[in-house]
């Protein structure tokens, strides 16, 4: 076992909102995946060498700040990605905080209603 996660999926109530949320968060494209019972959007990562993950709007989805919390990869620098949240249209909720030398975290409400959190080293 590599990883204790190997996929994730965010639930969202406006597709549209939730991608230019998370677009702008990580400053990529959402690429939208076609799926005939709900819609589906992919979240930047890199398969073959990790975990990844997306969002999904459609039965049995619901956002929630409940429950268990997704830290996604605040890349280099928490800093960058936590700048972008407020602007697009989410609420930080726990400002970036030192976790010693496993880094930092911060979380956010996301445009959806969600509890999501970010990490880095720095």
């Amino acid at each position: 076992m590599q990883n204790a996660i190997n996929w994730f999926e965010i639930p969202v109530a406006d597709f549209d909102r939730a991608k230019e949320f998370y677009g702008t968060l990580f400053n990529a494209e959402i690429q939208v995946m076609p799926h005939p019972d709900m819609k589906y959007g992919m979240l930047p990562c890199d398969m073959e060498k990790g975990v990844g993950g997306g969002i999904v709007q459609g039965p049995g989805y619901e956002p929630s700040d409940k429950g268990s919390i997704l830290y996604l990869n605040g890349g280099e620098d928490l800093d960058i990605p936590l700048s972008r949240v407020e602007a697009a249209g989410g609420k930080v909720v726990l400002p970036k905080t030192s976790i010693g030398p496993n880094g930092y975290i911060a979380h956010f409400m996301d445009s959806e209603g969600n509890r999501v959190a970010l990490h880095s080293m720095k």
